[in-house]
C-alpha cells in the first residue's frame, strides 16, 4: 500500500489566508505537495482525475490574489475543484469525497462559503459571475468576481449569451478560460477550429508571404520569425473573437507558471470592466498515464497509483455497453440510422459507433439545446435520429424537445442514459425527472426497460415507431440475464406480469421491477414490469383492478407527476376506486452516495418495498 505523500507546507494551509503567507518558492512547492496529495486522495475515493491536476497552480493563484470568499471564484462544471476544496479547509473530509453523507464531488453553497455556486452542468459560470458581479456594483463594492470556464464549456451557446450580456453590462467581470483542448470527449466545431480558419485566411497568409519576401535576405531573422509565428498566432488573434465581445483579451500564458499567473491575476484585478484571461493547461499534469490518456482518467474509480486506472468490468453488461452494441446492429440493419451525442461518446457507448459510421456519427459537443434540433432537421428530410443523451443535461433541451420534435410528431429516439440516482456524482446528475416532465408532452412514447433484453428490445421497439420516443434506463449494470442479439419489438404500451400473486399488484417500472419481484414473491404479491410509462397498458390495469384489492406502483423516479401519477389518473379516468400506494423519490434533491444506501434511504430497495407491502397487507 502506498504511503501518504509528505506534504508540509500544505499541512499548514486551513484556509486560503494561509497561502497568502507563502512566498513564490515555497507557492511552487506547494503546488508540487497538492498535485501529490490530489493523486493519493482520488486513488482512495475515485472521482474525477485529470482535469484536477490540470489546474493546481491555477487554484493556487487564484486564491492567492483574490480575497476569497469575498471575492467570488465561480468555477465551471466542477470537475476541476478538489485543490480548491483542499485549499479551503476540506481537506479532512476528501477520504469521503463523493460517498454517502461526504464531500460534493462539485462546488456547494450549503458546503463551504468558498463555494460560490452549485456547478455540475457546464457553461453556467460566466452567466452566474455576471450576476454576482452586478450585485457587487450596486451594493457598492469593489469586490471582483471571477469565473473559471474550459474551452470545451466555452462551446456551449449559454457561454455566448453571457460574453454578449457581459460586455454590454460592462461590469467588473474576470472570466479566465482554462484551455486544455479538450473538455471529457475531444472538442468539436467550429469554435475549436477558429484559429485555423482566421490564421489561414486570405489576408493573413498575403502579409506571411510578403514578410517571408523580405526576411528571406535576412536568414537569422527569418529563422526567428518563423519559430515565433505559432506563438504570435495565439498571441494575438484569438482576442479578436472576444474583444467583439467587449473583452479586453490577454494570453494565452501557460497555466502551469506560477509567477506568470500570480502577476497576471493581480494586473487584471485592479483593472475596470470585463477582462479574460486565456491560460493554457495540460489535463492529467503530474500523473504520467493521465497526461498520455486524459480522457480515459476524465473520471476514475479506485486504483493504485503505481499501476494505474483500470476500468471495472464484468460479466453483465452496462445498460450503457447494451446500447452501443445495439447501436450498431440497428445501424446495419438500416442504413438511415444516424447517431448524436452532445460531448458524451464514451460516457454513452458510441465510441465503437463513431469509429464504424463517421459519415453518421455527430458530436456536436456541449450544445443540447442544438442536438435535438439538429435531430429534428435530420428526422423532417427522412433521416432516423438516435440521440444518446443522460437524463440530467436532457432538462437542458426541455423545448426543443417539445417544440422543435413532438409538436412536429418527428421519429427521434431519445436513449437516455443515467435515469434515477447516480451515485457519486449526486444531485447534479441524478435524473429524477425525465419521466414526470416526459409524459406530460403529447406524441412522445417513453420506455423503461427492466434489464438488458429488455432495455435492447425497447430501443428497437420505439426505433421503428414512427414518432418521438424516449427509452430510459439507469447507470450500471441491471439483473443477470441473456442479452439477446436479434432486433424484435415488442407492441407499443403492453405491460407483461412477471409473478403472479394475490391480494397487491405491484406495477413495476424500469430499475425497480427487480426489486420489486424479491419483495412481491416474500408476500405472494403479484408484479407487472409495465415497461412503458406512455402509453400505459390500460386494458392490463384496469384487469389488475378485479383481480387484486390495491395497487402499488414503484419507480425510481420523482413522485410528482411520475409513472404512479400517470397510473391514478387512469384509474380515475376509467372510474376505478381501487386503492393505490405510490412509492418513488421524494420530493428532495438526494444527496451523493452509494447507489443502494441512497435507494435503500428511499424505500425504494427490495427491503424497503416489502416493508410497505406488509404494511399494506396488514
Amino acid at each position: 500500500m502506498m504511503t501518504a505523500p509528505v506534504t508540509p507546507l500544505l499541512d499548514g494551509i486551513a484556509s486560503p489566508a494561509d497561502l497568502r503567507k507563502l512566498n513564490l518558492d515555497e507557492l511552487k512547492a506547494l503546488a508540487g505537495e497538492l498535485r501529490n496529495d490530489i493523486i493519493h486522495s482520488v486513488s482512495k475515493t475515485g472521482g474525477h482525475f485529470a482535469s484536477n491536476l490540470g489546474v493546481i497552480e491555477l487554484t493556487i493563484a487564484l486564491h492567492r490574489v483574490f480575497d476569497t470568499p469575498d471575492e467570488r471564484l465561480v468555477w465551471d462544471v466542477g470537475h476541476q475543484t478538489y485543490a480548491h476544496k483542499i485549499l479551503t479547509g476540506r481537506r479532512s473530509r476528501m477520504a469521503t469525497l463523493r460517498q454517502t453523507d461526504g464531500l460534493s464531488g462539485f462546488p456547494k453553497r450549503e458546503e463551504s462559503p468558498y463555494d460560490s455556486f452549485i456547478a455540475g452542468h457546464s457553461s453556467t459560470s460566466i452567466s452566474a459571475a455576471l450576476g454576482m458581479a452586478i450585485a457587487a456594483r450596486r451594493a457598492g463594492s469593489n469586490r471582483r468576481t471571477v469565473a473559471i470556464i474550459g474551452d470545451g464549456a466555452l462551446s456551449a451557446g449559454m457561454a455566448f449569451e453571457a460574453l454578449n450580456n457581459a460586455g454590454a453590462a460592462d461590469a467588473n467581470l474576470i472570466v479566465v478560460l482554462n484551455d486544455n483542448e479538450m473538455s471529457i470527449s475531444n472538442n468539436v466545431g467550429a469554435l475549436s477550429n477558429y484559429l485555423t480558419r482566421l490564421l489561414s485566411g486570405r489576408f493573413y497568409n498575403s502579409m506571411r508571404r510578403q514578410g517571408e519576401k523580405i526576411l528571406a535576405t535576412m536568414p537569422p531573422l527569418y529563422e526567428l520569425a518563423r519559430r515565433a509565428e505559432e506563438h504570435m498566432k495565439g498571441m494575438v488573434t484569438p482576442s479578436t473573437l472576444f474583444e467583439e465581445f467587449g473583452f479586453n483579451y490577454y494570453g494565452p500564458i501557460d497555466g502551469h507558471d506560477l509567477p506568470t499567473l500570480i502577476t497576471t491575476l493581480a494586473n487584471l484585478k485592479k483593472l475596470d470592466g470585463p477582462q479574460l484571461l486565456h491560460v493554457v493547461t495540460k489535463k492529467g499534469k503530474g500523473y504520467a498515464p493521465a497526461e498520455t490518456d486524459p480522457t480515459r482518467y476524465h473520471g476514475v474509480g479506485k486504483f493504485k497509483v503505481e499501476a494505474g486506472f483500470e476500468a471495472a468490468t464484468g460479466n453483465q453488461p452496462t445498460y450503457t455497453e447494451v446500447f452501443g452494441q445495439w447501436l450498431l446492429d440497428q445501424a446495419a440493419a438500416d442504413p438511415q440510422l444516424y447517431a448524436i451525442t452532445p460531448a458524451m461518446s464514451e460516457g454513452s457507448g458510441m465510441v465503437a459507433f463513431a469509429e464504424r459510421h463517421p459519415d453518421r456519427y455527430f458530436d456536436v459537443g456541449i450544445a443540447e439545446q442544438h442536438a435535438l434540433t439538429f435531430a429534428a432537421g435530420l428526422a423532417c428530410e427522412g433521416i432516423k435520429p438516435v440521440v444518446a443523451i443522460y437524463s440530467t443535461f436532457l432538462q437542458r433541451a426541455y423545448d426543443q424537445l417539445i417544440h422543435d420534435i413532438a409538436l412536429q410528431n418527428l421519429p427521434v429516439l431519445l436513449a437516455i442514459d443515467r435515469g434515477g440516482l447516480v451515485g457519486a456524482d449526486g444531485p447534479t446528475h441524478a435524473g429524477a425527472f425525465d419521466l414526470s416532465f416526459l409524459r406530460c408532452i403529447p406524441n412522445m412514447v417513453i420506455a423503461a426497460p427492466s434489464d438488458a433484453a429488455e432495455c435492447r428490445c425497447l430501443l428497437s421497439t420505439c426505433y421503428q415507431y414512427p414518432g418521438p420516443t424516449a427509452v430510459r434506463y439507469p447507470r450500471g449494470a441491471g439483473p443477470a440475464v441473456e442479452t439477446p442479439t436479434d432486433l424484435d419489438t415488442v407492441p407499443i404500451g403492453k405491460g407483461i406480469v412477471r409473478h403472479h400473486g394475490e391480494g397487491i399488484a405491484v406495477l413495476a417500472f424500469g430499475s425497480r421491477v427487480a426489486a420489486a419481484l424479491t419483495a412481491a414473491t416474500a408476500v405472494n404479491a403479484t408484479v407487472v414490469d409495465m415497461r412503458f410509462v406512455k402509453p400505459l397498458d390500460i386494458n392490463l390495469i384496469h384487469a389488475l383492478t378485479e383481480t387484486h384489492r390495491a395497487l402499488v406502483t414503484v419507480e425510481e423516479n420523482s413522485l410528482a407527476g411520475g409513472a404512479g401519477s400517470a397510473v391514478a389518473e387512469a384509474l380515475i379516468e376509467m372510474g376505478i376506486d381501487t386503492p393505490i400506494l405510490h412509492l418513488g423519490l421524494p420530493d428532495r434533491f438526494i444527496e451523493q452516495g452509494d447507489p443502494q444506501i441512497l435507494l435503500a434511504r428511499c424505500g425504494l430497495d427490495a427491503a424497503g418495498i416489502e416493508k410497505h407491502l406488509r404494511a399494506l397487507l396488514d
